[in-house]
């Protein structure tokens, strides 16, 4: 992560300009200790709860790893699986409380990022992650569960759903296909091997960069959103998760193929792709659904890759809701 001189000024300046707490905690958290003149204390407080609650973060433990995780709301389970880059709490800010009113989720740091440790080295095969996640639904909730996943996380989906259908209330898939090829071969392959050479994304290039990934020319050119995106993005880029978790993460999306074992699935599937997502383009998803003799294809237009993340979760989250509300 980027460091940077940090006085009490500067952390203040950053909290007015809406950066979260958790940005705030990053840039400062090397500081404080040192810092003694630190006058404000109610931010300094509020820095204080959220070390503690990150260190009282519930582990599990799993055969080969041990994972963080978080639950918050009430009733039927669902899981929510990150995609590569991602922490299980990025849920939290656009997704769970949408939801906790009438359902229980479960968000987790999958291997190779946060605070979920694994006792077997990289490189990791999708089925390791897939056990995981598992493992954990058999030991902290109440199964069989709704599963949400995203891009790296969708696969993981699909392969529990694979391996431990009676884990499987119903499955939803963002962003996914069932195998990389083409296009999608390519581009994770080129970011894997620019990370092997020394290669690092940062700032303001790391920002553009994952905007133009993530998101629709809409959503970009929208001069309104766009500067609260940027700061979505800066504040994930600055964190350091994606450089630390990009290869051993990326690896395992890279080189899966689920095409013949996806015939077998018998839970309930659905695929939802997004009309401009440059990452996993619609013609992955679509066949993806068609291998599922469960899967249903759900196209919605105008939407990128991470548009459920800061862009169109407004929209996202009631439509996923109707598709629970089937089963839960």
């Amino acid at each position: 992560m980027r460091r940077s001189s940090v006085t009490e000024k500067g952390i203040a300046s950053r909290s007015r300009q809406g950066r979260s707490l958790e940005y705030v905690a990053c840039a400062a958290r090397a500081e404080l200790v040192r810092d003694l003149r630190f006058q404000d204390v109610g931010l300094l407080k509020a820095l204080i709860a959220y070390f503690q609650q990150e260190r009282r973060m519930p582990l599990f433990a799993g055969s080969s790893a041990t994972i963080s995780y978080e639950q918050t709301g009430s009733g039927p389970d669902i899981v929510w699986v990150g995609g590569g880059g991602a922490r299980g709490r990025d849920w939290q800010q656009f997704q769970t409380p949408h939801f906790d009113s009438a359902f229980r989720s479960t968000v987790f740091d999958n291997r190779g990022i946060g605070k979920t440790t694994s006792n077997v080295s990289p490189p990791w095969l999708i089925e390791d992650f897939a056990s995981d996640v598992a493992e954990l639904v058999g030991g902290v909730c109440d199964g069989p569960v709704a599963f949400i996943g995203s891009s790296l996380g969708s696969a993981i989906v699909q392969q529990v759903a694979i391996d431990r259908p009676e884990l499987v209330r119903c499955a939803i898939v963002m962003g996914s296909g069932a195998w990389s090829t083409g296009w999608g071969w390519d581009f994770q392959e080129a970011e894997i091997e620019f990370r092997k050479r020394g290669g690092t994304l940062d700032g303001m290039m790391g920002v553009t960069h994952y905007a133009s990934m993530l998101y629709p020319a809409r959503a970009l050119g929208d001069r309104e959103l766009w500067p609260r995106l940027k700061e979505l993005l800066l504040e994930w880029i600055e964190s350091g998760d994606n450089e630390e978790s990009l290869v051993p993460q990326w690896d395992a999306s890279l080189r899966f193929d689920q095409r013949e074992r996806l015939r077998s699935v018998r839970v309930p599937v659905h695929v939802i792709a997004f009309a401009e997502d440059v990452q996993a383009p619609p013609q992955d998803g679509e066949e993806l659904a068609g291998l599922i003799p469960t899967g249903e294809f759900h196209l919605l237009p105008g939407m990128g890759h991470g548009s459920w993340y800061g862009h169109a979760h407004r929209e996202i989250n009631p439509y996923i809701e109707g598709i629970l509300r089937r089963y839960l």
